[in-house]
C-alpha cells in the first residue's frame, strides 16, 4: 500500500511579504551581515507603531459613529410610528443613511496600510529582509549546534545553552519551523524531536502560534518513518478526532493498522491486545526507538566523533604527549624580536603545531574587519571531483581577501607573519577575513590539495601547494569555534590577539593528512579569523626538502 507524506498548507499573511523582496547574500552565513537585520527590526517597530497609532485613531472615529447610530437607533426602535411622525427626526433618519453613512463609509476605506509601504519604502536603504534560504540555513545551523553540543531539545526550546538562559523560549510555532525545515531536508529525526516540543508546547500556549493538525500531521507520518508504527497510528487516530475525513490521515491509518496486524499488536478484528491507541499527553520522544541521521560527510565514524567531542571541550590528548609540550620566547633572529619576544606555545609536536599570543593589535583588528566587511561574500570550497570552486554546506561563513597594497596595517601584518615563520610572503594568498554565522563553521578538511586535486586558490600554478597555514583569532569566542585536529586529539580556543601556525607538507612535499582540521561551530559569539596561506616556491631554502618521507620540523 501506498504511504501519503504529509505536505500540509502553512499560511503566513504580511503586508511586507506581498510588498518586498528578500535580500539575497545568505544573511545567516555571516553574523556581521545579520547584525543589519537589528536595523531592520527597528524601521519596522517605529513604521508599525505610527500604523497602528493610526488606526486607532480610525477606530475610535468609528466608535463614535457606532454610539451615535446606537443611541438614535434605541430612540426610535422605541416607537417607531410617534418617532417618524416628527418631521425633523424623519430628515434625520433619512439623513443619517445618506450623507452621515457616506462620511462612515469613508473612515471604514481609509487605508492607512498603503501610507505604511511608503514609508518603509522611503527607508530601503535601512530595511533589509532575510530570504527563505537564510530561514532555512538559521534552522540548519540550530540543529547542527544541537547535534555537536549534544543540547537537550526542550532546553533548547526554553532558551538555555549549556545550562545558561540566553534567550527567550521558542513558541510553538517556531519548534514546529524548525520540525518543517528538518521534515524538508528528509530529516525525520530532527522532524520528531521539534514536533514533539511543538505539540507540548502548543497544549500550555494560551495564544496558540500554530494549529494542532498541522503539528500532528508531520509528528505522525515522521514517527512512522522512524520506526515507531504503533505511535504513528495513535498521533493519526488524534488528528482525525479534530478532521475525521482527513484524505491523507485515514489512508496512512489503513496502512499502519496492517503493519500492526502483522506484527500482532492488532489483532484481525481490529482489537488491540493490551496497547491503547489513544495518545497519552505530554508526548515523550524519549519513549520512541529514534535514529539519527549519521553526518560523518566521507570521514571515518571514529575521527568524526573525535571532532564532535574535541568541539565540546572533551580532553582527548594523551597526557604523555600533553606533557613534553611547552612555552617560550622566540625571536627568529629578528631585531625588533629582541627587544620584544615573540610568545610561542607548542600545541603539538609531529606535526609542529604552534599558538603564538598577542601577535595582532585591536587597531589593526578593526581596521581589517571594516575594510573586509563591505566585500563579504559566502565563502566557497574547491570541488575536488571538477576542481571548480562552489559553496558548500559544509562551510558556513563569509570572507574577504585583502591585498597588503590596500592598507599599511594589512602589509605590515604580512610582514610580520613572514618575520615570525621564516617563510617568503612573496607566495602567500591575500589576507582571507572570515565571520561566522549562525552555527557557523567548517567540518574536518585539509588545506593542501591532494593527489589529482587542483592547488587551491594561487594566482600561478607555478606557487605549487600551500605548504603552511596561519591563522589569525580575532575575536573572543563566548562558546564553541574551536579549530580542532580529529586526529592529533588538539583542540585551538579563539583567543582574540593569538595566532595558530602549522605546515600542511611533509618536507618532501607529500600532504601531511594529520592536518586535518575543522572549525567548530560557534555555539555563542561572533567568531571573527583571518588567515594566510602559504605557498611551496621560494621556501626552498627556507624550509628545505628532507631525505626521508617522514622527515620534519
Amino acid at each position: 500500500m501506498r504511504i501519503h507524506t504529509y505536505l500540509p498548507t502553512y499560511v503566513m499573511c504580511t503586508l511586507l511579504v506581498t510588498q518586498f523582496k528578500s535580500v539575497s547574500g545568505e544573511m545567516f552565513s555571516a553574523l556581521a551581515d545579520l547584525e543589519g537585520l537589528v536595523s531592520t527590526e527597528f524601521e519596522l517597530v517605529k513604521q508599525l507603531d505610527n500604523y497602528i497609532q493610526e488606526e486607532e485613531t480610525r477606530l475610535k472615529r468609528l466608535r463614535g459613529f457606532l454610539e451615535e447610530y446606537e443611541s438614535l437607533y434605541h430612540e426610535a426602535s422605541a416607537d417607531v410610528s410617534k418617532y417618524l411622525a416628527n418631521p425633523v427626526n424623519a430628515y434625520l433618519l433619512v439623513k443619517r443613511l445618506t450623507s452621515d453613512w457616506k462620511k462612515v463609509e469613508k473612515v471604514v476605506t481609509q487605508n492607512a496600510g498603503s501610507d505604511f509601504v511608503k514609508n518603509i519604502t522611503h527607508h530601503q536603504s535601512l530595511v533589509r529582509f532575510p530570504s527563505d534560504e537564510d530561514l532555512k540555513g538559521a534552522a540548519v545551523a540550530l540543529i547542527r549546534l544541537q547535534d555537536t553540543y549534544k543540547l537537550d531539545t526542550h532546553a533548547l526550546a526554553d532558551g538555555k545553552l549549556l545550562g545558561t538562559k540566553y534567550s527567550r523560549q521558542l513558541t510553538a510555532g517556531d519548534c514546529w519551523e524548525l520540525g518543517r525545515q528538518s521534515y524538508n531536508s528528509g530529516d525525520h529525526y530532527h522532524t520528531v524531536l521539534w514536533m514533539g516540543e511543538a505539540l507540548n508546547k502548543f497544549e500550555e500556549e494560551t495564544n496558540k502560534t500554530v494549529s494542532r493538525e498541522e503539528i500532528l500531521e508531520y509528528l505522525a507520518f515522521s514517527t512512522y518513518v522512524q520506526g515507531n508504527v504503533k505511535e504513528a497510528l495513535q498521533l493519526t487516530n488524534e488528528l482525525l478526532k479534530t478532521i475525521p475525513f482527513h484524505q491523507r490521515a485515514l489512508g496512512n491509518k489503513k496502512h499502519y493498522e496492517e503493519l500492526l496486524r502483522e506484527q500482532g499488536i492488532i489483532l484481525p478484528g481490529g482489537e488491540a491486545t493490551g496497547v491503547s491507541m489513544e495518545l497519552n499527553e505530554p508526548f515523550d520522544t524519549a519513549n520512541l526507538k529514534l535514529t539519527k541521521p549519521k553526518g560523518t560527510h566521507g570521514l571515518p565514524m571514529d575521527e568524526w566523533n573525535n571532532y564532535e567531542k574535541l568541539c565540546r571541550g572533551e580532553k582527548l590528548m594523551d597526557p604523555k604527549i600533553e606533557g613534553q609540550l611547552h612555552c617560550r620566547y622566540v625571536t627568529n633572529n629578528v631585531p625588533f624580536f629582541f627587544i620584544q619576544p615573540v610568545k610561542m606555545e607548542e600545541a603539538y609536536l609531529k606535526p609542529l603545531l604552534v599558538i603564538y599570543h598577542d601577535v595582532i593589535t585591536d587597531e589593526e583588528i578593526e581596521t581589517v574587519k571594516q575594510l573586509a566587511k563591505p566585500r563579504f561574500q559566502r565563502t566557497t570550497v574547491r570541488n575536488s571531483v571538477t576542481g571548480k570552486v562552489e559553496t558548500a554546506k559544509y562551510r558556513i561563513s563569509k570572507a574577504a581577501f585583502l591585498k597588503d597594497s590596500e592598507h599599511e596595517y594589512v602589509s605590515k601584518i604580512s610582514r610580520r607573519v613572514g618575520q615570525i615563520t621564516g617563510l617568503d610572503m612573496a607566495t602567500a594568498e591575500d589576507l582571507q577575513v572570515c565571520n561566522y554565522g549562525i552555527g557557523g563553521h567548517y567540518e574536518p578538511h585539509f588545506d593542501y590539495a591532494r593527489t589529482k586535486e587542483a592547488i587551491g586558490f594561487n594566482k600561478d600554478s607555478g606557487w605549487r601547494n600551500r605548504i603552511a597555514t596561519w591563522l589569525f583569532y580575532m575575536s573572543n569566542v563566548e562558546a564553541g569555534g574551536a579549530t580542532v585536529f580529529p586526529t592529533l586529539n588538539v583542540a585551538l580556543w579563539p583567543q582574540k590577539g593569538s595566532a595558530a601556525f602549522w605546515y600542511n607538507l611533509h618536507l618532501n612535499g607529500e600532504g601531511n593528512v594529520n592536518t586535518r582540521h575543522a572549525a567548530c561551530p560557534v555555539l555563542t559569539g561572533s567568531k571573527w579569523v583571518s588567515n594566510k596561506w602559504i605557498h611551496e616556491l621560494n621556501q626552498e631554502f627556507r624550509r628545505p626538502c628532507g631525505l626521508r618521507f617522514d622527515a620534519d620540523m
